[in-house]
């Protein structure tokens, strides 16, 4: 007989650094939906459903359950799907989840990030008095109380309010006895994966303070506030819930490709690069300095010089003289001598072509007098 699972959808090359995403208490894996299939282009994502949510079924838990039955069904999930170790982010109920596989399963979680929530949910009695509605009225009554809490503003997701109204009451409740009987404050300072904390300042659910409290218990933890969120940040502010993310979970990926960057092309030329970005070619510069400098120039395979020789030829097979410009002036930041640029291009005439060469060399000359 198949063990049944959590439902889940699966993004990404299944070769990628794995990270699992978890859902607030009455959504789906839509919740998600504005950042997964970018986060998918670095990681193997795996969003999941509370039980009795979305397409999990609402036998996976019971009344009284805990935040530890939780977690230990994402621990399955994750056994099934072949997952050792895995980055984790999870918003309020999903953060407390991902808290306590920290704590339970730290050979597990090689990064955390906890989004909209808290090490304690306001005590027992609010939740067991939900629990006892929602068991005895069903869940269409919490729609229009809801969404002042998930969103901030005029803003409204309507797909997330029907998946609320759509979730198995039993389920739900059981759900609400995990958050009414979790408090992991005491404990916070055992956490020892790589943390993020990010706070909504919208957010009347699980304010900021609950979230520096977070911070402040975590060793080593970082903490982000985003202008404008309410409950549900990844639905509302996915852009800036992204950036964050991605800082994050690339252990510094940005800020080492930032650094190559520099060291190669040089201050002046990377500091007008910053000054031109906009909104509009963010995220350009972001991919450029994490994918080009942080990921292929830091590769030890081949040295900084070999690679302006690798780099120098392909740009004058492609006609990129602005870009040639600018690599020109970086092999010489790589150590190399006009002789050896002028060997390159001399080179590049006989498999690229003498014209595209005889521009290479104009560039070329323009810019190592400029040099001297």
């Amino acid at each position: 007989m198949t063990e049944k699972l959590l439902n889940h959808r699966v993004e990404g090359s299944p070769s990628a650094p794995p990270l699992l995403l978890g859902p607030s208490v009455g959504t789906s894996w839509a919740l998600w939906d504005k950042v997964a299939p970018e986060l998918s282009v670095t990681h193997r994502v795996v969003r999941w459903d509370l039980p009795g949510h979305g397409g999990s079924p609402a036998e996976l838990i019971r009344a009284g359950a805990t935040m530890s039955e939780l977690a230990g069904l994402v621990v399955r999930l994750a056994d099934a799907l072949g997952i050792d170790r895995f980055g984790y982010a999870g918003v309020s109920i999903g953060g407390a989840v991902g808290m306590q596989l920290a704590l339970e399963h730290p050979d597990r979680v090689e990064s955390l990030a906890v989004l909209c929530s808290s090490a304690h949910f306001g005590g027992a009695a609010p939740w067991q008095e939900r629990a006892a509605r929602v068991r005895a009225e069903g869940m269409e009554w919490l729609s229009e109380a809801t969404a002042g809490r998930w969103f901030a503003g005029e803003f409204r997701e309507p797909g997330l309010l029907r998946d609320l109204v759509a979730t198995d009451p039993g389920a739900y409740a059981a759900c609400c006895d995990a958050l009414a009987s979790f408090d992991v404050r005491e404990r916070l300072g055992e956490i020892r994966a790589r943390t993020l904390v990010i706070a909504g300042r919208e957010d009347p659910a699980t304010p900021p303070a609950h979230l520096r409290e977070i911070a402040d218990g975590v060793p080593g933890s970082t903490l982000v506030e985003l202008a404008g969120a309410a409950h549900l940040a990844p639905a509302q502010c996915p852009e800036a819930v992204l950036t964050t993310l991605r800082a994050h979970l690339g252990g510094g990926g940005a800020e080492l490709g930032m650094a190559v960057r520099r060291e190669v092309l040089g201050d002046a030329h990377v500091d007008r690069a910053q000054e031109r970005q906009s909104a509009f070619t963010a995220r350009f510069q972001d991919f450029i300095s994490r994918y080009a400098w942080g990921e292929i120039w830091t590769d030890p395979t081949l040295s900084r010089r070999e690679r302006s020789l690798v780099t120098l030829t392909a740009l004058v097979a492609h006609g990129h003289y602005d870009e040639l410009a600018m690599h020109v002036r970086a092999a010489r930041r790589n150590g190399l001598t006009p002789e050896e640029i002028g060997a390159v291009l001399l080179q590049s005439a006989v498999y690229c072509g003498v014209p595209a060469a005889n521009s290479a060399f104009a560039v070329a000359q323009r810019v190592l007098a400029e040099e001297e």
